[in-house]
């Protein structure tokens, strides 16, 4: 829904087609290739697709976002007590959150990483307690979503918005001009 709503507001037409990928991590690759491998998988898969059912011929974007401290990979919590865990660890703590955007269109592949710097104040147990209490954390990276109650935990972001919710815009035009995609 959130990456629906970016490129609404970009003014791309689209349709919503899943994308069946493994999600996990490969042994020593770092949250920049995770990324981007899954983004281009994801558009791969969607491209298959295309052809399979014969779709109208349209470039098949695809996106992952990771969130990443000290270099280490923190993907969707299972459960809220891995969630309170995420958010106790990137309290008080600069972390970078990673979203990389693949567009696929006949033989070509274009992708691109986008990556910000966010800082969240120190937070308290309640506090923590309190955000995994909303259900906010279920589905997201590092076990939150900046667009919602946890943007009261940012007390710094460089780099893309749009990026640190799901769909870096600028990165996602530029892919689409790229591939001469009219909006």
């Amino acid at each position: 829904p959130r990456r629906q709503e970016l490129l609404a507001q970009i003014g791309v037409k689209f349709e919503v087609m899943e994308a069946d990928v493994d999600e996990s991590v490969a042994d020593g690759e770092s949250p920049r290739a995770y990324v981007e491998r899954l983004a281009r998988a994801k558009a791969e898969a969607g491209w298959r697709r295309v052809e399979r059912d014969n779709l109208p011929r349209a470039p098949v974007l695809g996106a992952d976002t990771t969130v990443a401290l000290d270099g280490r990979i923190l993907g969707k919590p299972a459960d809220s007590a891995e969630a309170a865990e995420m958010l106790a660890a990137l309290s008080g703590r600069l972390h970078e959150v990673l979203t990389a955007v693949a567009v696929k269109h006949d033989s070509r592949l274009e992708s691109a990483v986008s990556v910000s710097e966010v800082r969240f104040k120190t937070l308290t147990r309640e506090e923590i307690a309190r955000y995994v209490a909303t259900g906010e954390c279920e589905d997201k990276a590092g076990a939150y979503g900046i667009q919602g109650h946890a943007a009261r935990f940012v007390a710094e972001l460089r780099g893309s918005f749009s990026g640190v919710v799901g769909l870096p815009l600028y990165e996602t035009a530029q892919l689409l001009d790229l591939i001469g995609s009219p909006a």
